[in-house]
C-alpha cells in the first residue's frame, strides 16, 4: 500500500480510519442506488402507461448523480488539498478518460467519414453485422436503424473500420428486390421463367420502366429461380416480395410444376 501511495504523490497516507470511511461511503452509495431503483420502479408501475417510460429514465440519471456525489466526498479524504496535487489528480483523470473514450473518438471520426463520403444517410436501407433496416438517425456516435420487425438497432460508426456495410438503396427511393423459387428439376424451364417474369412485370409494387430479370440456377436438389425487380418505394420491398411469392406460386401450380422439397432427416442414422 505504501508503494502505491509513494507512486501517487498526491494521495494522503492511508490509515485504517480513512479506508473504513471510504468503504462506508461506497456501501452507503450502493444502498442508496438500490433504494432509488426500487422507488423509481415502484413509482413507474403505479403511474399511467404514458408516464411509465419517462419515470424509468430517472433511474440511470439518479445512479450517475449518486456516484458523482460519492466521488466528491471520497476525494478530499484521499488527496492532500494542494494546488500541485489537484493538478496531478486532474491530469490522471484526463488520461484515464482519454483512454476510456478512445472508442467514442473512433466512432466520432467514423461518423464524420460517413457524412463526408455519404456511406449511408437517413432513408437508406443498410445491413451491418446481420442487422438490416432503414436508417432513421445518424448521431454523433452511432447510426440508428429500424428493422422490418420495428426494432431499433443502434450501431456504432466505428464498425465502418472493421466490417462491411451493405447499402441497398444508396440515397434512392427504389431498390432491387430478389424473390426466390425452388422447383422440382423436371419441368418446362422456358415456360416457368416466362411466367415468373410476367408476374413480376404486372406487380403494382414494381417501379415502372425498370427491368425484370429471372436468373435460373441448377442445384443438386432442384432448380433455383431468382426473380429480380425494382420496387417503387423502398419501404414496400417486402410487400413486393410477398406479392411475387403468392402470385408466382399460384402461376407455377397452374403450369403443373412441382416445387422442390428438402429430404427429411432420418432419425438414428
Amino acid at each position: 500500500m505504501s508503494d502505491i501511495v509513494n507512486a501517487l504523490g498526491f494521495l494522503k497516507k492511508l490509515t485504517w480510519e480513512n479506508m473504513l470511511l471510504v468503504l462506508a461511503i461506497l456501501v452507503m452509495a450502493r444502498l442508496l442506488v438500490i433504494f432509488v431503483r426500487w422507488a423509481v420502479r415502484r413509482s413507474a408501475e403505479k403511474a399511467s402507461p404514458r408516464l411509465r417510460l419517462a419515470i424509468l429514465r430517472v433511474s440511470p440519471l439518479a445512479r450517475l448523480l449518486i456516484d458523482l456525489l460519492a466521488i466528491v466526498i471520497i476525494v478530499p479524504i484521499l488527496v492532500v488539498p494542494t494546488f500541485q496535487n489537484v493538478v496531478a489528480l486532474a491530469a490522471a483523470v484526463f488520461f484515464a478518460l482519454a483512454f476510456a473514450l478512445k472508442d467514442f473518438v473512433s466512432s466520432l471520426v467514423a461518423g464524420l467519414m460517413t457524412i463526408f463520403e455519404s456511406t449511408y444517410q437517413p432513408g437508406d436501407w443498410i445491413e451491418v453485422d446481420g442487422a438490416y433496416g432503414e436508417v432513421k438517425l445518424i448521431g454523433v456516435r452511432a447510426v440508428h436503424i429500424v428493422t422490418v420487425d420495428d426494432t431499433e438497432v443502434i450501431i456504432p460508426h466505428s464498425r465502418l473500420w472493421t466490417t462491411s456495410i451493405f447499402n441497398a438503396s444508396s440515397g434512392n427511393h427504389s431498390l432491387l428486390c430478389v424473390t426466390d423459387f425452388y422447383l422440382h428439376p423436371d419441368h418446362d424451364a422456358f415456360a416457368a421463367r416466362a411466367r415468373l417474369k410476367e408476374i413480376a412485370e404486372s406487380s403494382t409494387y414494381r417501379q415502372q420502366e425498370t427491368p425484370v430479370t429471372v436468373i435460373v440456377l441448377e442445384k443438386p436438389w432442384g432448380t433455383h429461380y431468382r426473380v429480380k425487380a425494382y420496387v417503387h418505394e423502398s419501404r414496400e420491398q417486402f410487400l413486393l416480395v410477398s406479392d411475387l411469392t403468392v402470385r408466382g406460386k399460384e402461376a407455377l401450380r397452374s403450369l403443373n410444376i412441382r416445387f422442390a422439397q428438402a429430404p427429411y432427416a432420418q432419425i438414428g442414422k
